[in-house]
């Protein structure tokens, strides 16, 4: 019994080393400060390392060889907590600004409101204002789903609307580089900061589903306005923080969907754990069944009716965008109260 509980203690922490071995041989590849032959090269030799390692805990040299990997794997890990994101770089042109924002009371003015006007996916015109929004007039929420890669990963963007049909859309980005593009698996790896976007409609949804060829779907939320204020205070607050002090965006733990999470958790809402805050391309399943959205109509028909693809081309990208791409979609009663 001895010899198998020893065999299965060997195998598990075998497991536990491959493991550590595939996170830092990518770790080192993406993010070592040399060239790609100098990276290939160490994340290879960390790789036989590991493999060598593995092979030795069967053999009279075990304590030996997982001594000497648990310290150069404690290396790596001190290295890896040196790493900061860049605060300046030549950044792409739509994520180049980060949005801040002042309270004066129930009125925010922000900087660097996005509001680009875009004639293809690389051809626009580059204008970011400063915009002031009174809150007491603040009445909706609603999520957008741009879905980029089949039906599990979507991009999530949230948009406030006021009573004179201005809506204020955040979203939350990855700040690439000119040239760069959204890699999820190299986004694991601290490889881009992340940025928060405050934008028009017209320009931040619009792009997606007039010109990048993405899937966007839009579902309006049963939110209180006083929820739909605390949640828009606690963009500023994170956008005006990270300002300040850069982050980097991970493709699990830091990205669109869970730093949402995070911000309407830290305003009161119970967000419990789902795996389809994960693979959030699920997200507006996950909302039904919270009473998110209006449990009033079947999920297959809020579903039907939230594709805005074809109402968006249609408008092209017009002063109503926002009234147009709304036509149809089934719009909760928000309940009376916090």
């Amino acid at each position: 019994m001895r010899r198998v509980a020893w065999a299965i203690v060997t195998v598990a922490v075998a497991l536990l080393i491959a493991l550590g071995v595939a996170w830092a041989s990518l770790a080192l590849w993406y993010r070592l400060p040399a060239p790609a032959f100098g990276r290939g090269v160490a994340a290879g030799l960390f790789a036989l390392f590991g493999a060598f390692t593995i092979t030795a805990l069967f053999g009279p040299w075990r304590f030996k060889a997982f001594l000497t990997f648990a310290a150069v794997f404690g290396l790596i890990l001190v290295w890896w907590n040196t790493l900061k994101p860049v605060e300046e770089a030549a950044w792409a042109p739509d994520v180049a600004r980060q949005v801040t924002g002042e309270f004066n009371g129930d009125m925010l003015t922000l900087t660097n409101v996005r509001d680009f006007d875009w004639r293809s996916k690389t051809d626009f015109t580059e204008r970011w204002a400063t915009r002031t929004y009174d809150l007491r007039k603040l009445r909706t929420l609603d999520m957008f789903m741009s879905y980029w890669a089949g039906p599990e990963m979507a991009h999530v963007i949230f948009s406030f609307g006021f009573e004179d049909g201005t809506q204020l859309p955040w979203s939350i980005e990855v700040r690439r580089r000119v040239g760069g593009a959204f890699s999820p698996l190299a986004d694991l790896f601290k490889s881009n900061p992340l940025v928060i976007i405050a934008a028009d409609e017209r320009d931040v949804v619009g792009v997606r589903s007039n010109f990048r060829g993405e899937d966007v779907q839009l579902y309006r939320l049963a939110a209180t306005p006083d929820r739909a204020r605390a949640l828009l205070r606690e963009y500023v607050s994170q956008a005006n923080e990270l300002a300040k002090t850069p982050r980097f965006y991970n493709s699990i733990t830091t990205n669109c969907t869970t730093t949402v999470v995070k911000m309407a958790r830290l305003v009161g809402d119970a967000l419990p754990f789902d795996w389809r805050l994960i693979v959030n391309g699920y997200l507006p399943d996950y909302a039904y069944d919270h009473g998110a959205l209006d449990t009033s109509v079947p999920l297959s028909a809020l579903k039907a009716a939230a594709h805005i693809d074809q109402r968006a081309r249609d408008d092209g990208l017009s002063a109503n965008f926002s009234k147009a791409i709304r036509v149809g979609v089934p719009s909760p009663l928000a309940p009376e109260g916090p």
